[in-house]
């Protein structure tokens, strides 16, 4: 006879025992704090060395026009992500880190590196060319991989897939294009300051022609590379560890040649830019959008597969799992949630909807022997979740159930095989444990 399980741990407390006192290096304020002030540090730096080299005047121009392309691809990359949304601290640090830490890193390391080339080989023409090529795509891709390799390590539970690889590598450079077109926009326009050119015909104009209208993608499409890979390499287990690193630098290889190719293109001829561009830059661009939105319809997959487990054991309504594999469903329930109860009741529908979705993720892993060794506790915090958000989320699920029907909800549905060593989903408790 099936006896209910206990209920869920709320999140926070763990299991079985009291917390133990962390070390204070390990307190999260501590890392949050130390964090911040490095970020902070190196944009002051940064904004010092691009405000000297393009005058106070020339920075202005360049941070209103690079601002431009910064909105819609953020808004892009969030919206790739809103199947299984991450935090925004997660994007915010690396857009911090792409515009702040990485692009300091790119600018002392790559001077540094192409002033010893010229003067080791008293050929500075020689070394501008070989820090473009060589020298600035090793720097700056691994500049930005290091934001990705953080989060990876230190923000495992946000960082599950392909897709979230694809959005932090590519708002971290994001962050660190609209620092680096700053520096070039304010450098033409201190160019166009000295000749007295203006209008289209001047060296501003082309910049931003090319730089913001062409390619704003450019440095997304470079680092989106590692992020896949180090994306494919959260999909693979534990116990693969060798893949597990060659995934991300194989990733990181890829990322470097295509930033080489890129800066290179001037040296293939008069016409030898929009010869990469055309022929290499956007088929790429459109086969790396073609996987990431691909990926995105197998994660609602996913979803609608592994979700049918926790309506059988009771913890959701029969609709309830091809209604948050549809985004169109989704959307409705929050509108509904939102006309009918205000933002609470429509933010509390959103985080249902994400935590629903990162519990089909978990159970997806589980039974691939992919989850970690706290499947369990993990399983129980989803559970918590959305046992708090249960009301207002039912009635809103129901009415994009019967408004998107009937192909939201077909019945009956196969129900996926255990989790190996946790079987299938407790049974919903016939009580509230959290009722005093």
């Amino acid at each position: 006879m099936a006896t209910s399980p206990p209920p869920p741990t709320p999140p926070g407390l763990p299991a079985g025992g009291a917390r133990r006192h962390a070390r204070w290096w390990q307190r999260t304020w501590v890392r949050y704090a130390a964090l911040t002030t490095l970020l902070a540090l190196s944009g002051l730096v940064i904004l010092a060395l691009v405000r000297k080299q393009t005058g106070t005047e020339g920075f202005l121009v360049g941070l209103g026009l690079a601002i431009f392309p910064v909105p819609l691809l953020v808004a892009a990359f969030r919206w790739l992500d809103r199947v299984d949304p991450g935090p925004w601290r997660n994007l915010l640090f690396s857009f911090a880190w792409g515009a702040c830490a990485a692009a300091l890193i790119a600018i002392v390391a790559n001077s540094f590196a192409t002033q010893w080339i010229a003067t080791a080989t008293a050929d500075p023409s020689h070394a501008d060319t070989l820090g473009a090529t060589v020298i600035a795509p090793i720097v700056e891709e691994s500049a930005k991989a290091a934001a990705v390799l953080l989060v990876f390590l230190f923000r495992r539970r946000d960082f599950t897939g392909i897709v979230d690889g694809v959005v932090i590598a590519g708002v971290t450079a994001t962050g660190f294009a609209f620092t680096e077109n700053i520096l070039y926009l304010g450098t033409a326009f201190g160019t166009d300051q000295l000749t007295g050119d203006t209008g289209i015909f001047s060296v501003t104009a082309a910049t931003f022609f090319v730089r913001v209208i062409m390619s704003p993608f450019a440095h997304p499409l470079f680092t989106v590379l590692t992020g896949i890979g180090f994306g494919i390499a959260a999909l693979s287990a534990d116990r693969h560890r060798l893949r597990r690193v060659l995934l991300p630098l194989t990733g990181l290889l890829l990322a470097m040649g295509m930033h080489a190719m890129w800066n290179g293109s001037s040296a293939f001829g008069e016409y030898g830019f929009f010869a990469v561009y055309a022929a290499f830059m956007v088929p790429s661009f459109g086969l790396l959008t073609w996987l990431a939105v691909w990926t995105r319809q197998r994660e609602l997959g996913t979803v609608r597969t592994e979700l049918p487990s926790y309506a059988v054991a009771g913890w959701l309504a029969a609709p309830e799992p091809f209604v948050l594999g549809s985004m169109k469903a989704r959307r409705l329930a929050r509108e509904y949630a939102t006309h009918h109860g205000g933002r609470d009741a429509g933010r509390a529908v959103a985080e249902y909807e994400a935590y629903a979705t990162s519990l089909a993720f978990l159970r997806h892993r589980g039974r691939r022997g992919r989850a970690g060794a706290d499947f369990a506790v993990r399983e129980r915090e989803l559970l918590h979740e959305l046992w708090v958000r249960r009301e207002p989320a039912r009635p809103a699920l129901a009415y994009a159930a019967r408004e998107t029907a009937p192909a939201s909800a077909p019945a009956p549905w196969p129900v996926p095989g255990p989790v190996p060593g946790y079987g299938y989903p407790p049974p919903y408790p016939a009580y509230n444990p959290y009722r005093s």
